[in-house]
């Protein structure tokens, strides 16, 4: 798994770091001052925020969980995409490859 962060000094320390690499998680940190590194999960994470979280936020961590794989699913299969012609990406990615009649 991924965790991609800015370069705050906070994600390069040495205790964060340390955890990190307890977890088994791959670290990755956007080049200084481009914002632009990460703007497709900017984008997603501010449309889950406000299409789908509840307000005020989860109760426990496997609400939270389940909340996200439910959008995960919504997003990629359901929700229109004005970037996709209003297509949803699963759908949009098929017509690209030719697998829709």
């Amino acid at each position: 798994m991924l965790f991609h962060s800015d370069q705050g000094s906070i994600y390069g320390s040495k205790q964060f770091t340390q955890c990190v690499q307890n977890y088994k998680l791959t670290q990755s940190m956007s080049r200084r001052g481009n914002c632009w590194d990460n703007a497709p999960m900017e984008r997603w994470f501010r449309s889950f925020k406000y299409e789908w979280m509840t307000y005020g936020g989860y109760v426990d961590f496997e609400s939270a969980v389940n909340d996200v794989k439910d959008y995960v699913m919504y997003y990629n299969h359901i929700r229109p995409h004005s970037y996709n012609q209003g297509l949803p990406p699963i759908l949009a990615e098929k017509t690209y490859r030719g697998l829709l009649n």
